[in-house]
């Protein structure tokens, strides 16, 4: 499948450079690091939060939480608060879960939290559930005129990673025991 047409005539437009990127149906950032295969920290999560009377939108790496305290005092809001899907579905006209962090998209501004500085690209949603965009970072920041602050705090996820079964190998333990078999019956020669 291809990203939706809204989005990339979106980044065309921009000029913007990026990777179109197909995946099995994926409705969070966890599940697209373990469909990708990726690090959180290379998933950009992003949300949709109500600053005061306008709508602005978050992100930070998949990994993270949003700390509504310091988005806060970042963005110098009154009130902050994550809006229900029905309002995103009436304000944004998307369905819940496929919101890009291509603020431009939605006439919303991008707040990015510097943590993602310290990753060079970054995996974000292209606006449905089996697609996503990979860009840089920079590259992101610049495109959406996204404003930085710390407003994230450790969100304690981590990817389960399949382990190995350690087998065990009898040969090589049968090899050195001839090979010490062999020296002993030499020296009694």
């Amino acid at each position: 499948m291809a990203i939706p047409a809204k989005t990339r005539n979106y980044l065309d437009k921009k000029l913007a450079r990026y990777e179109a990127i197909a995946h099995k149906t994926v409705y969070t950032a966890y599940d697209a690091a373990q469909t990708l295969r990726r690090e959180l920290k290379e998933i950009g999560k992003n949300l949709l939060v109500a600053a005061d009377k306008a709508y602005i939108i978050a992100v930070v790496p998949a990994h993270m939480r949003i700390d509504l305290k310091k988005l806060k005092k970042a963005i110098g809001a009154k009130n902050v608060s994550i809006p229900n899907e029905k309002m995103m579905i009436k304000v944004f006209k998307v369905k819940p879960g496929t919101m890009t962090a291509f603020g431009g998209l939605h006439q919303a501004e991008v707040w990015v939290d510097k943590s993602l500085l310290k990753t060079k690209d970054i995996i974000l949603s292209a606006g449905s559930f089996t697609d996503s965009v990979r860009m840089k970072v920079k590259d992101f920041i610049k495109l959406e005129q996204a404003k930085l602050a710390s407003f994230s705090q450790g969100g304690g996820y981590k990817l389960q990673r399949k382990t190995k079964a350690k087998t065990k190998k009898p040969k090589a333990k049968v090899a050195k025991r001839r090979s010490v078999v062999k020296k002993k019956t030499k020296k009694r020669k």
